[in-house]
C-alpha cells in the first residue's frame, strides 16, 4: 500500500494452470461505441420541454435517463456523457449511487449528506430526510451543476433531488423507465454494435486472433448479446490462455447447456476455470461491504496473507472479474451484475458456518486495523505503544497521516460494514466492538463536530443492537450520545425525549453513572427549551445523586448550573447561594480556575441584584484566584468586568486602568474573544460507547 506497511508477497492465485498477461485488462476510463446514443442523449439536453412549448419556463433541471440492465454498459455511457458536456457546468459534477450492491435502495438521508458534503455544506446530524433533500435542492437552485445519479431502484429516489432550476442537468441511471418524472424519455441501451465489441474483444486479445477468424469472433459477440460485461470477461478468459483460438471459447459457450442470460453464461465458464482456491476467493468477495474490497478484505474473507490476496486481486482485474478503483491506496469493485451470481454460488457451494466465519474474520480484521489507526496517534502512552508493537506489521500504520488517509478512503466501506454487521444479528458482539473502534478513531482523526454526521447513524445502530440484545446499559449510552448531537444541531425537544429514555435505561441498567448524566442532561434540555424551573429540578436531583456518591467535583460544577437556571429565571437570591456552594466546592477541590470562573458569575449575578459594591469585591477576588491559576484570558475577561463595573459606580478613571490592563495582557484581539464567561461550565460529553472491550 501507499502510505502503510503491507505484505505484498505471495503468490497470486488465477485460472488452472494459467496467468493473465501483464496489462491484459483494458484500464479504467475507456469507452467504445455508443456513438448514436451519445448523440441522441446530447440532442435530448437542448431539446424544448413540455413547460417550454406550453410557453412556460421550465421549473425544474432537465433529466436524461440511461436505462438498461446490469453489465450493459450503462454507468461508462453516464460517465461519458458526463465527461463530454461537463464544461457547460460550472460549478462541477455531483456523483450518487442510489443503489446497495444487494439491491437495497439508499435512504434518501445518506445519499443526500453526501451530495452536500460534496458542496462543501454542513449537514447536521439526524436532520429528516425531506429536510435534507430540500437542502440539496436549495444548494443546487443558485448553481450550474450537472447531477449524476447511478442505479436508480425508482423515480422516488431522483425527484427528492431534482435541483429547482433549469440550469442543472441530471443524468440518471437505472434499469427501466422512471414513472413519474415528467418530460423523461429513456435511453434504453441494448448490445454494443459488432464493431466496438470487437475493438473492445481486441484490448484484450490483441489484434491477431481476431483477424485470423473473424467469423468466430462474430460469433463470439453475438454469443454475447453485445453486453459488455459478457465480453469483458470473454476477453479475460482469452487473455489468461494465449494459446487458444477464439473458436475454442465460442464451442465452450454453445456446449453450455445451461439456461440464463449471456452474461451468466460467461462467467459460468470463466468461474469454472478457476482452481478452487481462487472460486473460493471470488465467492467470499460477495460479502465485502457496499462491494468495495481491498487487500486486507480479502485477506480476512479468505484466511490467507494480505500480500496473496493482493495478488488475486489483480489477478481477477485482469479475468475482468472485479474493477480495479482508482484510489491512492489499492482498492477494488466487485461489478454489481456479478454479485447476485457469486451469491447464487455461495448459497450452493459455502456452508453458512464457513460463510459466518468468514464475515467474522472480516470485522474482526477491520476492528484491527481501526484500533491501529486510532493508536498510531497516541504514541506518546506506554500501552498504546506497546499495544502496536504487538500488532502484526500489515495491521500497523507508519505515521498519523497515513491512518487519517485510510480512515478517509475506507471510510464508506466502514459505515457499510457496521450496517452490514447490524443486520447480520449473529454476530452483534463483533458489531459493538466495530461500532466501539469505528467512534472512537472517527473522533480522533476528525473531531467529534467533524464527524457528526457519521457517529449519529453509528449510535443508531448501537441503539438498534442494545434494544434486539437487551442491554440496557448499552441503550442508554446510545440515547445519551444521539441526544447530544440532537441538542448539538438546536433540536432540544428531540433531546430531551432521548435523555428521558436514557434515564430510564440507566435506571433499569443499575448504572449510576448513565442515570447522573441523564438527568443533568434533562436539566439542560429544559433550560435550552426555556423552563428554568424543571432545570434547577433536574440539575438539582443530579446533585443530590452525587452529593450521596461522594462525587465532589461534579457536585460544585453542578451547583453552577443550577445558579445558572435561577439566573435565568430572574431568581437572583437562590442564584447567589448557590454560586457561594460552587465556590465553596471548588476551593475545597483545589480547583483554582473553576473557583475563579464561579467567583466571576456570582460578581454578575450580583450586578443583576443591584449590589454593585458586592459585586466590584467579588470580582476583584476573582481576579486574584486567575492570576493564582496563571489564566491571562480569565484574567483580562475579569478586568473588563470590573472596568463596567466602575463605570456604573461612576469611576470612569479607574475603568480606564483596567480596560488598559486588558489590552497589555491579550492585546486587541480580547475586546471580541474575552468578554463573556458563560458557558464555560457546559458539558463536554464525548461520543462513547459503554460495554464494549477494554482492548479497543
Amino acid at each position: 500500500m501507499t502510505d502503510q506497511a503491507v505484505d505484498t508477497g505471495g503468490t497470486k492465485v488465477s485460472a488452472k494452470g494459467q496467468r493473465p498477461a501483464a496489462g491484459s485488462a483494458p484500464t479504467q476510463g475507456q469507452f467504445l461505441g455508443r456513438a448514436r446514443e451519445l448523440k441522441e442523449l446530447r440532442a435530448d439536453i437542448e431539446r424544448a420541454g413540455l413547460d417550454t412549448l406550453a410557453g412556460r419556463k421550465a421549473p425544474r433541471a432537465r433529466v436524461l435517463l440511461i436505462a438498461g440492465k446490469p453489465g450493459s454498459g450503462r454507468t461508462a455511457l453516464a460517465e461519458k456523457l458526463v465527461r463530454q458536456v461537463a464544461e457547460s457546468y460550472p460549478d462541477g459534477v455531483l456523483r450518487a449511487r442510489l443503489t446497495e450492491p444487494d439491491g437495497t435502495p439508499v435512504p434518501t438521508e445518506r445519499t443526500a449528506r453526501e451530495l452536500l458534503t460534496a458542496l462543501g455544506l454542513s449537514t447536521p446530524p439526524g436532520a429528516a430526510p425531506e429536510d435534507l433533500g430540500e437542502a440539496v435542492r436549495e444548494a443546487l437552485a443558485t448553481r450550474r451543476t450537472l447531477l449524476l445519479l447511478d442505479d436508480a431502484a425508482d423515480a422516488e429516489q431522483v425527484d427528492v433531488l431534482l435541483p429547482d432550476t433549469p440550469e442543472c442537468l441530471v443524468v440518471a441511471v437505472s434499469g427501466g423507465p422512471l414513472t413519474g418524472i415528467a418530460d423523461v424519455r429513456p435511453c434504453t441501451l441494448g448490445g454494443l454494435d459488432t464493431k466496438s465489441a470487437l475493438e473492445l474483444l481486441d484490448r484484450f486479445t490483441g489484434s491477431v486472433r481476431i483477424t485470423v477468424d473473424p467469423l468466430a469472433a462474430e460469433s463470439l459477440v453475438e454469443l454475447c448479446a453485445g453486453q459488455p460485461a459478457a465480453l469483458v470477461l470473454a476477453g479475460g478468459w482469452l487473455a489468461a490462455r494465449p494459446g487458444s483460438a477464439v473458436a475454442d471459447l465460442v464451442r465452450h459457450l454453445r456446449s453450455d447447456g445451461a439456461e440464463g442470460s449471456p452474461l451468466a453464461r460467461v462467467f459460468r465458464l470463466a468461474y469454472g476455470s478457476l482452481s478452487s482456491t481462487a472460486a473460493r476467493s471470488l465467492r467470499l468477495l460477495s460479502l465485502a461491504p457496499a462491494g468495495l474490497v481491498d487487500p486486507h478484505t480479502a485477506s480476512a474473507l479468505v484466511g490467507c496473507s494480505v500480500g496473496a490476496a493482493h495478488g488475486t486481486l489483480d489477478d481477477f482485474v485482469a479475468l475482468g472479474l472485479v474493477r480495479a478503483v482508482e484510489s491512492p491506496l489499492p482498492q477494488y469493485e466487485v461489478p454489481g451484475c456479478l454479485l447476485p451470481l457469486l451469491r447464487d454460488l455461495t448459497e450452493t457451494e459455502d456452508r453458512p458456518a464457513e460463510l459466518q466465519l468468514a464475515r467474522a474474520r472480516m470485522l474482526e480484521r477491520t476492528v484491527r486495523l481501526l484500533v491501529s489507526c486510532r493508536a498510531i496517534t497516541e504514541t506518546d502512552s506506554t500501552p498504546a505503544r506497546e499495544k502496536l508493537a504487538g500488532m502484526p506489521r500489515a495491521l500497523r500504520f507508519p505515521h498519523p497521516r497515513a491512518a487519517e488517509d485510510w480512515l478517509r478512503i475506507r471510510q464508506p466501506a466502514l459505515l457499510a460494514a457496521a450496517r452490514l454487521a447490524v443486520a447480520d444479528g449473529e454476530l452483534d458482539t463483533l458489531a459493538r466492538r466495530l461500532m466501539a473502534a469505528l467512534v472512537r478513531a472517527l473522533v480522533t482523526h476528525f473531531g467529534t463536530r467533524a464527524a457528526a454526521p457519521e457517529l449519529y447513524g453509528i449510535h443508531r445502530l448501537v441503539l438498534d443492537v442494545a434494544e434486539r440484545r437487551d442491554l440496557p446499559r448499552e441503550k442508554a449510552a446510545a440515547l445519551l450520545n444521539l441526544a447530544d448531537l440532537d441538542a448539538q444541531t438546536g433540536r432540544a425537544a428531540e433531546a430531551l425525549a432521548r435523555y428521558r429514555a436514557a434515564l430510564d435505561a440507566g435506571r433499569e441498567a443499575n448504572d449510576p453513572y448513565a442515570t447522573g448524566r441523564a438527568m443533568e442532561s434533562v436539566g439542560s434540555a429544559h433550560q435550552e427549551l426555556g423552563d428554568f424551573d424543571r432545570a434547577a429540578d433536574w440539575y438539582g436531583r443530579a446533585l443530590a445523586q452525587r452529593l450521596a456518591r461522594g462525587e465532589r467535583v461534579d457536585a460544585a460544577r453542578l451547583y453552577g448550573r443550577i445558579a445558572t437556571a435561577h439566573t435565568y429565571a430572574g431568581r437572583y437570591g437562590e442564584a447567589l447561594r448557590n454560586w457561594r456552594a460552587a465556590v465553596g466546592g471548588h476551593r475545597k477541590n483545589g480547583d483554582v480556575a473553576a473557583q475563579a470562573r464561579a467567583l466571576s458569575e456570582l460578581a454578575r449575578v450580583q450586578e443583576y441584584a443591584g449590589r454593585p459594591e458586592e459585586s466590584l469585591r467579588t470580582c476583584q477576588e476573582a481576579v486574584d484566584w486567575a492570576r493564582r491559576a496563571d489564566d491571562v484570558r480569565l484574567q483580562a475577561a475579569l478586568q473588563l468586568r470590573l472596568a463596567d463595573t466602575l463605570d456604573r459606580l461612576g469611576d470612569p478613571a479607574a475603568a480606564r486602568l483596567h480596560r488598559a490592563a486588558a489590552e497589555r495582557m491579550l492585546g486587541e484581539e480580547l475586546s471580541e474573544s474575552a468578554t463573556t464567561l458563560e458557558g464555560t461550565e457546559q458539558d463536554a460529553n464525548a461520543c462513547e460507547i459503554r460495554s464494549t472491550s477494554a482492548e479497543d
